[in-house]
């Protein structure tokens, strides 16, 4: 008999047994009884135990705040650098970006009546504001990079 022949014998077989029910055999199961589910799994409702125990040490406040129930202290990150201050062109920029947009909306939904000026200038205050974000971004890298710009361990 050829490789060719066994699979396809195989094959045969696995096709033939394709509507077949399992058999509810547990010798043929890879796992064990334990971990079968049950047809009709049974409700539970889990209610936290009362601990007056910690109700105590929450009225006392907890001595060693620095730690967790593990003793190892916990992780607290360092307060975030302040945002960087935005000059006015800056800032015009961005109400322009999202200004023009944010006007069509509100008229488009309050169903106001728009002159073709007024469409005109939110559209140019859309691709005006992009269009200054995107000039003042700047392509080089940062002033206070280093002469390789690798990662600081």
């Amino acid at each position: 008999m050829t490789p060719q022949s066994d699979e396809d014998e195989v094959w045969r077989q696995i096709v033939a047994s394709f509507n077949d029910t399992a058999e509810p055999d547990s010798a043929h199961q890879p796992w064990p009884d334990s971990e079968n589910v049950p047809v009709e799994p049974a409700h539970r409702v889990v209610k936290p135990a009362a601990d007056e125990d910690a109700d105590v040490e929450a009225e006392q406040g907890d001595e060693d705040d620095d730690l967790d129930e593990d003793g190892e202290g916990r992780f607290e990150p360092p307060v975030p650098p302040p945002l960087p201050k935005l000059d006015l062109a800056t800032k015009l920029a961005w109400v322009a970006l999202f200004g023009g947009p944010a006007y069509l909306l509100i008229a488009a939904m309050a169903n106001w009546q728009m002159e073709g000026w007024a469409l005109f200038t939110a559209v140019a205050a859309f691709i005006g504001g992009f269009v200054a974000l995107v000039v003042r971004m700047g392509d080089g890298p940062p002033n206070d990079s280093g002469w390789d710009d690798g990662a600081v361990l």
